[in-house]
């Protein structure tokens, strides 16, 4: 009786139905603000109800995601708008262990934009407000805690789907410790993807009480986790290296191509279809769940097989500058304004 899930499951959902917060948030994201009084209930209409509904829904999310069950992690959320300000927004705590969960259930569900989203938001949302939290504050280590462990899950989605973030997120990876583990990894090396993982997961409970004969039973949900993380990480080892080649040229007999990787063709042809596969993915674009979404490519180069042959087309957007000196002006005119008023 040490752990029951269903026990906590139970209070969470118990709450939840109790405060009809589900009911008030689609009202108001529907703009009925009058409905919302309707439908909260006898209980809903007290605030501390409705704050226990709500963060209920937010630990439904942590306990869904330490079980290893990612779409119900968020689907609970489907009423709360994870892409605009909210009710959580207004604590620091609650919003960056929102970010971290969701981030790291889209990174197992295969959604790596979606992941690459939320972490960029996340981080840069701590960037701005950091000293806000800097006070000696209880939650102080455990926010520094999910930060890095945030860019070390940032760093491995990059490396799995390689596309463009904010250049002061691109410059905090570029130091030492996340430039020589992003560098490893993207050598292939399995031994660095089992270690960042671990470092950077959460810590993964049993839906069942561990057995008490076997010493190494409560790390037995990590390890099932971190086998189904690797298992798509070696589907994807030749992809960075095709990718290389790809950039390189216009068009290629497949053959030749296959050369340079020292497989048959027909090896080769399955890897490519493998890269094709494996760079669409289900991206948000609107809508209130943050399982909403349509498929998308995600690569820099885009290619299709002809008869034998590779024609390979770059769709590499033009990088932008202006949106980089802008900030840096903003940044510089902080700086002054500090300045002046010491």
């Amino acid at each position: 009786s040490a752990w029951n899930v269903h026990s906590i499951l139970n209070v969470l959902h118990h709450l939840v139905d109790k405060s009809n917060i589900n009911k008030q948030l689609e009202a108001y994201n529907q703009g009925n603000s009058e409905q919302i009084q309707d439908v909260a209930g006898e209980f809903g209409r007290h605030s501390l109800y409705k704050m226990l509904g709500y963060f209920s829904l937010v630990g439904l999310l942590r306990l869904h995601s330490l079980l290893g069950d990612y779409y119900q992690a968020i689907k609970v959320l489907e009423n709360i708008e994870l892409n605009k300000n909210s009710q959580h927004s207004k604590v620091p705590g609650c919003q960056i262990t929102i970010s971290y969960y969701v981030g790291f259930a889209y990174m197992m569900m295969r959604r790596y934009a979606d992941a690459i989203r939320t972490f960029s938001n996340s981080l840069l949302y701590i960037q701005k407000t950091k000293q806000n939290f800097q006070t000696k504050s209880y939650q102080n280590d455990q926010i520094n805690k999910q930060t890095e462990q945030m860019y070390m899950l940032l760093a491995i989605c990059l490396v799995l789907h390689p596309q463009r973030i904010d250049e002061s997120l691109q410059t905090t990876l570029r130091e030492k410790q996340y430039a020589d583990k992003m560098n490893k990894m993207q050598r292939g090396e399995m031994q660095e993807f089992e270690s960042c993982f671990m470092q950077a997961c959460p810590k993964f409970v049993s839906p069942v009480a561990p057995s008490l004969d076997s010493p190494d039973a409560p790390q037995e949900p990590a390890r099932l986790q971190l086998q189904v993380f690797m298992e798509e990480v070696k589907e994807q080892k030749m992809l960075p290296t095709i990718r290389s080649y790809l950039k390189l040229y216009t068009t290629m007999p497949l053959e030749k191509l296959a050369g340079f990787m020292d497989m048959a063709p027909e090896e080769f042809r399955n890897y490519l279809l493998a890269f094709k596969h494996k760079m669409q993915n289900v991206v948000w674009t609107k809508g209130t769940s943050g399982l909403e979404g349509e498929f998308q490519s995600g690569s820099e180069v885009d290619f299709y097989i002809d008869k034998n042959m590779i024609h390979i087309a770059d769709t590499k957007v033009a990088r932008r500058y202006g949106d980089f000196f802008i900030r840096q002006i903003h940044k510089f005119d902080e700086l002054n304004r500090a300045l002046r008023d010491e």
